[in-house]
């Protein structure tokens, strides 16, 4: 059985459909069926539900996607266990969108200078989803926002920055930060994000209630609303905050309680602890030149 085969069904399944896996995998539509086809035909299984532009895994695919995740997982290590040094092969990092922006690309330079044969594999997502793929296995890092919660001895958390909370609005005000809250349309940071959830705790120990215009889980759209007027917003200063809030006025909070944490997270135990300590110390160095 043809190992690429099996990642492509993992990539049907991870995106949704046909078209987005092909993307993914740098191959055309009717490659990616052909693979899953032959699959199918070899397994004498249904592996995959279509409907409409979507395609669902089967029952059946549920049941052996697990070892296929594994066996595609140990074929990718192949590459490294002729290495002593354990940095050869892909390295799959979780990073959110304010990192893939900030943070991971200078990290990387660094990462593919130093480790070349390193293979950056970059999955991007929310905190909460990247932390539940960390914990199925199918990542090697991710970089998230701290967990709202503690966390088990299985992970190592390396904490890479923080990010005060800042006011932004588009105009100098001589009214404090509450006041303007209070009485100008709020676009809010998703309190149900991880990140989100400093800009609330704020708003609760100054008992605000401002009027949200909308809730959002993406800090950038947040500075561009922001700076064309549509509102006022509670952000943390991310990395890169700058490309986005050029014509906004920043305004720090003043108190570290409500500092968001960026953190890496990683397994204690697993096959690429040596290519998790490079990335981390490449972040750490970018993360120190940020400040």
């Amino acid at each position: 059985m043809d190992t690429r085969y099996l990642k492509s069904l993992i990539a049907v399944v991870d995106c949704g459909s046909i078209a987005r896996a092909a993307r993914l995998e740098n191959l055309t539509a009717a490659a990616v069926s052909q693979r899953i086809l032959a699959l199918e035909r070899q397994l004498g299984l249904e592996l995959l539900v279509r409907i409409g532009h979507e395609a669902k895994p089967s029952l059946a695919c549920l049941d052996l996607l697990p070892r296929a995740r594994a066996i595609v997982n140990e074929v990718a290590l192949l590459a490294g266990d002729a290495d002593s040094q354990g940095l050869t092969g892909p390295l799959r990092i979780g990073a959110i969108s304010t990192v893939l922006t900030g943070l991971l690309p200078q990290a990387l330079r660094a990462l593919t200078r130093s480790t070349p044969q390193l293979k950056p594999v970059i999955v991007p997502g929310t905190s909460r989803a990247l932390y539940q793929a960390l914990e199925a296995n199918e990542l090697d890092a991710a970089i998230v926002v701290a967990p709202p919660f503690a966390l088990s001895k299985t992970f190592e958390v390396v904490v890479l920055r923080k990010e005060p909370l800042l006011f932004i609005s588009n105009e100098p005000s001589t009214q404090g930060i509450d006041a303007r809250l209070q009485h100008c349309p709020y676009i809010q940071y998703d309190p149900d994000a991880w990140g989100g959830r400093h800009a609330l705790q704020y708003l609760q120990d100054h008992s605000l209630s401002p009027a949200a215009l909308l809730d959002l889980d993406a800090l950038e759209t947040i500075a561009l609303l922001t700076a064309q007027g549509l509102g006022v917003s509670l952000v943390p200063c991310w990395s890169g905050i700058e490309r986005w809030t050029g014509s906004c006025v920043l305004e720090p909070v003043g108190d570290e309680r409500y500092d968001r944490e960026i953190v890496l997270l990683s397994l204690a135990q697993g096959p690429r602890l040596r290519m998790v300590d490079v990335l981390q110390r490449a972040l750490l160095e970018t993360a120190g030149s940020h400040l």
